[in-house]
This record gives C-alpha cells, sequence and structure tokens, in this order.
C-alpha cells in the first residue's frame, strides 16, 4: 500500500511512526508539507520512504491520501485536489483526512469530485509537531469514519489504514460527529482558554494579582487549563469550522454556569447540600463509564 501524507506533524506523524511499524511489509508512505520540517526529519529517522518537494509528486500513485492538517487547511488541499491536483491521482485514490472536525470537510470534498472517505482519529496532545509525535498514539483508541454513499471499498481502506495504526475504526455520520466532539473536545478548549482569560487577563491587560496566582496554582489548574497550551492555529480552525455546534455546547455550559452563580449568590448565604449534590452528580456522571 503506498501512502501520501500531506502534513507531518503530531497526528500525520504519529500516523506515518506506526505504519513504519507494520511487519511484515509496511506501507510506503511519502510525505509533503508547505514547510517540509516534518516529511525532512522524518525521511533522516526513517519513518518515512521519502519526502517530496510537492504535493503532486506525493501523492502521484497513491492507493491513500491523508490530510493531515488543519481542519481549514483541509478545505483548501481538497479545492486543490480536485483542481489542479486532479491529474496526480488514479481513480483508485481515496483521499482521508484526520482533522477534528467533519461536516466542513466531507461537504467541500462532495463538491471537489475527489474519492474521500472522511476519519478523525480521537487522540491527541497538548504538544504539536512532528518532534511530539509517537508511535503509539492511536493504540485502543477510536478513530472515526464518515463513509461516503456507496463507497463501502474506499470506506474498508480507511478503516484498515486506522487498524494498522493500532486504533479502533467507529463509524459516524458527520452531523454526529461534530455535536459529540463540540461537546467532548472543544467545548473543553474554549473553557480552558476562557478560564485563563477570566484568571490571567484578556486583551485589556493582565490581571494585577496574576503572578500571585501562578505561584500558588497547583495541579488544579494545571489539568484545568492543559489544552489550551495547544497550538492556537490549529485550535482557531477547530472552532472556525464547527462554530454552531461548538456555539450550542457553549450556551448549555452558559447557562450551568449561570445556575451555579445564581447558587453562590443567595443572599442567606450557598446551601451546602445544593452544591455537595451538584458535586456528587457531576463525580457519579464522569464514574458510570470509567472516565
Amino acid at each position: 500500500m503506498r501512502v501520501a501524507m500531506l502534513g507531518l506533524g503530531l497526528i500525520g506523524g504519529s500516523v506515518a511512526r506506526a505504519l513504519a511499524l507494520v511487519r511484515p511489509e509496511p506501507p510506503s508512505v511519502v510525505a509533503w508539507s508547505p514547510r517540509g520540517d516534518g516529511p525532512a526529519a522524518a525521511a533522516r529517522e526513517g519513518v518515512v520512504s521519502r519526502a517530496t518537494r510537492s504535493p503532486e509528486e506525493a501523492i502521484a500513485g497513491a492507493d491513500i491520501v491523508i490530510l493531515a492538517a488543519p481542519a481549514s487547511a483541509c478545505l483548501a488541499l481538497l479545492d486543490e485536489l480536485g483542481g489542479s491536483w486532479r491529474g496526480a491521482l488514479t481513480p483508485d485514490t481515496v483521499v482521508t483526512d484526520v482533522a477534528s472536525t467533519k461536516g466542513a470537510i466531507v461537504a467541500r470534498a462532495r463538491t471537489s469530485g475527489v474519492r474521500f472517505v472522511g476519519g478523525h482519529p480521537m487522540a491527541g496532545r497538548e504538544t504539536d509537531g512532528f518532534d511530539a509525535s509517537t508511535a503509539d498514539l492511536f493504540v485502543d483508541r477510536p478513530w472515526v469514519v464518515v463513509p461516503p454513499a456507496e463507497d463501502d471499498v474506499a470506506t474498508g481502506r480507511v478503516e484498515d489504514l486506522a487498524r494498522l495504526t493500532g486504533a479502533r475504526p467507529v463509524r459516524m455520520d458527520a452531523a454526529t460527529h461534530d455535536s459529540i466532539v463540540a461537546a467532548i473536545s472543544h467545548l473543553p478548549l474554549v473553557v480552558a482558554a476562557s478560564l485563563v482569560e477570566a484568571v490571567a487577563g484578556g486583551r485589556r491587560g493582565v490581571r494585577p494579582d496574576w503572578a500571585e496566582a501562578v505561584a500558588l496554582s497547583a495541579n488544579g489548574w494545571r489539568d484545568s487549563t492543559r489544552v489550551a497550551r495547544g497550538d492556537p492555529a490549529m485550535g482557531a480552525s477547530i472552532a472556525a469550522t464547527n462554530a454552531p455546534a461548538i456555539a450550542s455546547r457553549l450556551r448549555d455550559m452558559i447557562s450551568v454556569l449561570e445556575s451555579w452563580a445564581t447558587e453562590l449568590e443567595d443572599p442567606d448565604g450557598p446551601d451546602e447540600e445544593r452544591l455537595a449534590a451538584r458535586l456528587r452528580l457531576a463525580r457519579d456522571r464522569l464514574s458510570e463509564n470509567g472516565r
């Protein structure tokens, strides 16, 4: 199997590292990125067969083309694949992606005319770039696959790719995926960034007690803000391509926070039993599925 990687950061690099360990015969992986740093490093390490200077050279004759870029960049890549790069694709080539949002990408793929299967491995880290990639990132993790209508062969190829990395393929439509990840992935990013902005100060400047707050902070602060330490461009791309679903989840969050504020601002003082009941419910919800 010949795989073309367009982009080779954390996720793309982890896919390439996992594929390099496949035995007895690993897929041939050719990589390109706009800057070229990741593919060059991967070629030096023997993670990919070679790095190319052009995307057309990377995708020529590929069985699978993986768009390993932020969601907004995937949209631009699909335009090129359906346009000036189309001649490098064979009728058998399947294009997939590993971006965090699916609706906009699946819709763009449909208009581009490429043979496309949406994908999203549900794994990541707060660090980015090829140097942060690991071969075991996807082991026993769900890999969402958004199958096109009436193309089981293409869908099966992407599911086989996911299995080669150690992941578990999970079929899902784009709208369901975007709603769910808005809740469990994208909302936490917005909340973490908002928490930092509320405590540290936002665009109007740093709060006077920020330095003291940092000095006193411990695991609770670190864990609550971890996802805000990631790539801002990647986060902005996620938010822009899944905006309605994230906004809906954010409105739910605002409603809950308002109810907490009402509890705490009770003129007679907060009712500790009610507060404990809410905290207990949250703990129980988290414990229901062992997460």
